[in-house]
């Protein structure tokens, strides 16, 4: 994509394509990666639908990136990884039922060193100029942030989640005309010694995946690991529940705009930086567009990543044991997102590779499903799963 030299609300932007006079670079954004709820060696009580979905929101999230023109992924890939992320937080802490208070402290605690390894890792790949804004820092915050609702059931996690989709953004609304100017680069290891402040307001309000709107994908996610995914019923309620929100969203969104915001027909507005026009008129706040941050952009978006989820569980759901172990070691990828998506951050920085190959999908997709595949097949966990895997149990050990 490429921008003009207009303010980036008035241009054909796609979100995280900062223009030139604002930032040396080009940005992209990137979707967050998910990994399992305890970091099981592959196919042993794992939801192999959910690797399914967490593969394609990996594909998805590569086609964004290579493709110049927009893609059905944009705004859809990391989406679906936010609620797949609250999905993992509701099964590490105990699925259908919360951990028990006795206990809590210690799941907790070893979530917390979790959160805190994936965003230290988010730092550090946002400093290597890839040319992509690196979600994994706003990950391991959206983390932190979600440990404080452990305690909660299914029915009050949606509830939650629902209210979170039209708060979060008018707060953001409200509150961002009064923060500083977030810059178009990913966070760094620099910005977190140099500027805490100014970082800690462009996770939560001003950056390219906003924790307090995003909220409301972790919030859905965490219901739907509570409400418990292996009835046969869930996952259809899922797919149906997800097209008719997604779609519903659309059309509302097109009804109240009228296929025009602030004097300009939609189709020009490809996708926006995570969020609207600081100080724009309110009138934002109705579109649905990629990356936007507004109530019908959460709202469709959660709905597609319902959607996503429950066809993965209903496929994989009828297959026998030879079939699953098929289907595991073919979207290996969805076991091991965290290194995938880091090797994808490396591969994208400037003169590692040949450009044909920087901006080929087909070679993007062979490596990360290469790799995946043949780590499942061996039984063996990705090195940043494994790694981040140790440090939590070993705490939640230590304090449970």
């Amino acid at each position: 994509m490429r921008t003009s030299g207009r303010r980036w609300w008035s241009s054909r932007t796609r979100c995280g394509r900062p223009p030139p006079t604002r930032a040396p670079s080009s940005v992209r954004p990137q979707a967050a990666p998910a990994s399992s709820a305890s970091d099981p060696v592959p196919g042993a009580g794992r939801i192999v639908g959910l690797d399914v979905a967490r593969c394609l929101a990996l594909l998805g999230m590569v086609a964004s990136h290579v493709f110049d023109e927009p893609t059905p992924a944009d705004g859809r890939a990391s989406a679906l990884f936010a609620v797949l992320a609250g999905v993992t937080l509701a099964l590490s802490s105990g699925g259908p039922r919360p951990t028990p208070a006795s206990r809590r402290a210690g799941v907790a605690a070893g979530l917390a060193v979790r959160a805190v390894l994936i965003a230290l890792v988010g730092l550090v790949l946002g400093g290597l100029g890839s040319g992509l804004a690196v979600i994994l820092t706003y990950y391991g915050l959206l983390f932190l942030v979600g440990l404080a609702f452990l305690p909660l059931r299914a029915s009050a996690l949606l509830v939650l989640g629902a209210v979170t989709v039209v708060v979060g953004p008018v707060l953001s609304h409200l509150v961002r005309p009064h923060l500083p100017e977030r810059g178009f680069a990913s966070p760094t290891l620099g910005q977190l010694v140099g500027d805490p402040a100014g970082l800690v307001s462009e996770l939560l309000f001003t950056g390219y995946y906003p924790v307090v709107p995003w909220l409301a994908y972790l919030l859905v996610g965490m219901g739907l690991g509570r409400l418990g995914l292996s009835s046969r019923r869930t996952p259809l309620l899922l797919a149906g529940a997800g097209a008719v929100l997604a779609v519903a969203a659309t059309v509302v969104s097109r009804a109240l705009t009228g296929d025009r915001v602030a004097g300009r027909r939609l189709e020009e507005v490809e996708g926006l930086p995570g969020t609207t026009p600081t100080g724009g008129p309110w009138e934002w706040l109705l579109v649905a567009e990629p990356h936007s941050g507004t109530p019908f952009d959460l709202a469709q978006t959660t709905g597609s990543a319902l959607l996503v989820i429950g066809l993965a569980l209903l496929v994989v759901g009828p297959l026998g044991a030879r079939g699953t172990r098929f289907v595991s070691v073919l979207f290996g990828a969805g076991t091991m997102t965290l290194t995938l998506y880091s090797l994808h951050v490396v591969t994208r920085a400037p003169g590692l590779l040949p450009g044909s190959l920087v901006e080929s999908y087909l070679f993007h997709v062979l490596l990360l499903m290469g790799i995946g595949s043949v780590y499942v097949a061996l039984g063996r966990r990705g090195p940043l799963e494994r790694l981040v895997g140790v440090a939590s149990r070993s705490t939640s050990r230590a304090l449970g």
